[in-house]
């Protein structure tokens, strides 16, 4: 078997170090030996070791153990994640338990018997093994949230609601403030409680975004309070809940709106006394969490028609945040346009280098019923299908089954072209797109259908 380990062993008794080097050095990989306690900095400056042996007295005739707190200190205060055995006389049980209440992993008692010292070292190399696992999944954690967040930190908007927005998001963030977004599918609300997350106090903590309306109401308290292994029949282990994987950071329920009002309720339950219980458990765990929640429905009426609780509305909205659909912020379109033009292009390597002035036109036109999501796929579509270096309008994909324009067309402003437009639309919605049906429905043939098409731009 291949061994592993580095182990340094510190202690004033030369003959216990090369009794315990040549012992250990048949388990682990590398084992150090030092007899003056003066070496330790430079020694953890330049080499990484998974277990220190530590005695506690140095000078002859003492046995206080005074200087062994000094430099276990000094360990920690170079590496807080180093782990330490102390090594004491016999009887010396009482110095020892204050050790490990400093900071200590364990203590041996000398002189040792070697089952017991290579029992007590494995378990602490196990240990360090532990913590370098739970760092490097902190560290992959922040790193896969800093990934997140660089594509999520662009929210562009110069429009007066947009600025609104963004003065609200300035003075909540460093609070610990609840807070709901409120907005249709696609205007970015999770790009919102991102930037909340990355401005508060909490940015260099987790940011976890759970999707209510993807969790059934069966898995809700298991997916969000966690479980006891045996609590149910697929409970196969324990497992933590999305509320305590969150605790010191950031908590984003989305689609708050989906939630029957026995779930409200247990959520209520949580929020309030800020801890939860594990299905299948008994004691309750503390939580610290700054929690966003987000929703496109009309939660207000919900309240209204007792289809949201009242009480539940007042703890997740301390701050509300009401982001504007697409269509109410038209000045925005051409900067976020260019935004993803610019994205795309270098993403797939394409030609493009700007959008026409008549393609910019329409677009402000069109109803974007997607939002902002809707315009970013429709942008990535027609940078790949764009064979110059200008957008065009035939190059742009506009969803005739869901644009407004005409709904937003007064009858005062209507001519005859106007109305033949609505209703070689409506047609062709109506028949799903197809022109031999649509054109019987409208008394039309079909090369005089695909005129009118043409003709309107459809």
């Amino acid at each position: 078997m291949t061994k592993i380990g580095k182990i340094l062993i510190v202690d004033d008794n030369e003959d216990l170090l090369k009794a315990a080097r040549l012992f250990l050095k048949r388990h682990f990989l590398q084992v150090d030996i030092e007899k003056s306690p003066e070496s330790l900095p430079n020694l953890l400056t330049n080499e990484q070791y998974d277990v220190i042996l530590l005695d506690m007295n140095f000078e002859k005739d003492v046995s206080s153990g005074h200087e062994g707190f000094i430099w276990l200190d000094r360990i920690l205060e170079i590496d807080p994640s180093a782990v330490v055995i102390m090594i004491t006389a016999y009887g010396d049980a009482e110095i020892a338990v204050r050790a490990i209440k400093e900071g200590a992993t364990d203590f041996v008692l000398k002189p040792w018997e070697n089952d017991k010292l290579l029992a007590t070292v494995s378990s602490s190399m196990r240990l360090k093994e532990s913590r370098n696992e739970a760092r490097d999944l902190k560290n992959r954690q922040k790193q896969l949230s800093a990934d997140i967040d660089y594509n999520f930190q662009d929210i562009i908007g110069h429009s007066a609601s947009m600025l609104k927005v963004f003065d609200t998001i300035e003075m909540v963030a460093k609070t610990d403030a609840n807070v709901l977004i409120l907005g249709e599918n696609g205007t970015g609300k999770e790009l919102i409680a991102r930037a909340i997350h990355r401005t508060s106090d909490r940015d260099q903590e987790v940011f976890i975004n759970v999707d209510l309306g993807a969790i059934t109401s069966t898995l809700f308290e298991s997916e969000l309070f966690g479980h006891m292994k045996g609590s149910f029949t697929d409970a196969r282990e324990d497992r933590v809940g999305r509320f305590e994987i969150a605790s010191s950071g950031t908590l984003f329920l989305d689609e708050i709106g989906n939630l029957s009002l026995p779930l409200q309720a247990k959520l209520l339950t949580v929020i309030q006394n800020r801890e939860v219980v594990r299905v299948g458990a008994s004691k309750p765990k503390s939580i610290d969490i700054r929690l966003i929640c987000a929703t496109n429905m009309k939660l207000h009426e919900m309240v209204n028609d007792n289809e949201f609780r009242q009480d539940l509305m007042y703890r997740i909205n301390t701050i509300e945040i009401n982001i504007p659909p697409l269509r109410e912020r038209l000045d925005d379109i051409p900067p976020i346009a260019e935004h993803y033009l610019k994205h795309y292009v270098k993403k797939y390597n394409k030609p493009v280098r700007s959008l026409s002035s008549s393609l910019l036109k329409r677009m402000q036109k069109y109803h974007w019923p997607g939002n902002v999501r809707e315009l970013q796929h429709a942008m990535e579509r027609a940078v790949i299908l764009c064979k110059g270096q200008v957008l065009e309008s035939e190059d742009f994909f506009f969803n005739m089954h869901t644009d407004r324009e005409s709904e937003n067309i007064s009858f005062e402003e209507l001519n005859i072209e106007d109305m033949e437009k609505i209703l070689v639309r409506k047609a062709l919605k109506k028949h799903n797109g197809n022109i031999t049906q649509a054109a019987n429905e409208l008394g039309l043939t079909r090369s005089s259908l695909y005129r009118r098409m043409e003709k309107y731009d459809i």
